[in-house]
């Protein structure tokens, strides 16, 4: 039962979908949670490779993208586009007003116009892609970053993040993994977590040093900036 609180807090975390209702971050569930959101990644990126495959005889196909690309960002919420913007906010000011940048609510001008770029970036990216059926795999091994980053780099906030981080346990951080690497087997893409694993040393040692260690917001960063990392490796890899 327990597990399945955990599987339903990291489902509402991650995704607007309305199929659970649990939000009370409840001691037990908080770090087990993260285990999971690999899983949700996963099954986000299936129902967009399902909604792809059903309506491509129908629809054109730049269209078509541009509809799965708006159905990302909807499916998640944009948590994780906010976070995006706001860490890119924190990098437009000194170390050590960059936190309290990143917690304010209102985005600044830099974290609209960069995230802007960034969209048009990722959108182009998928548009590129052709092999769609990796989008499962993508979803997967972004948020498998964001597992990893909380078990293994220091948190210097406060919030629900805390919780998990303090919760969160290395036979959580091992079940994830487990499963990752299966499904990556399955899909024949198990090379792809070196592309992840890269992407999420670089970002994470550049934030420990200039931060002392990572928040929420930039848990967002490093699933956005691994997903377009993972799209423009499918890319690169096409045209070598």
């Amino acid at each position: 039962m327990s597990l399945l609180k955990s599987f339903a807090l990291a489902f509402n975390m991650l995704s607007i979908l309305p199929f659970f209702k649990v939000h009370n971050f409840h001691k037990g569930i908080n770090g087990s949670s993260a285990m999971f959101y690999p899983l949700i990644g996963f099954i986000l990126g299936s129902i967009l490779w399902g909604v792809h495959t059903v309506l491509s005889p129908y629809l054109p196909a730049i269209h078509l993208l541009v509809l799965i690309f708006t159905l990302w960002i909807l499916l998640t919420g944009a948590l994780h586009l906010d976070g995006l913007s706001d860490t890119i906010d924190g990098l437009f000011v000194s170390k050590n007003k960059a936190l309290d940048v990143m917690k304010d609510s209102h985005v600044g001008g830099m974290g609209m116009i960069f995230t802007f770029v960034f969209l048009i970036f990722k959108l182009s990216s998928l548009i590129y892609l052709e092999l769609y059926y990796m989008l499962p795999i993508i979803l997967m091994f972004s948020r498998l970053n964001a597992t990893l980053a909380i078990y293994f780099y220091p948190y210097i906030s406060g919030g629900v993040s805390l919780l998990i981080k303090e919760e969160l346990q290395l036979k959580h951080v091992l079940i994830a993994l487990t499963y990752v690497l299966i499904l990556a087997f399955v899909f024949e893409a198990l090379w792809l977590i070196l592309v992840s694993a890269i992407t999420l040393l670089i970002v994470a040692r550049f934030f420990t040093s200039r931060l002392g260690g990572l928040n929420g917001d930039i848990y967002g960063f490093i699933i956005e900036l691994t997903e377009l990392s993972l799209l423009n490796y499918f890319i690169i890899r096409h045209f070598l």
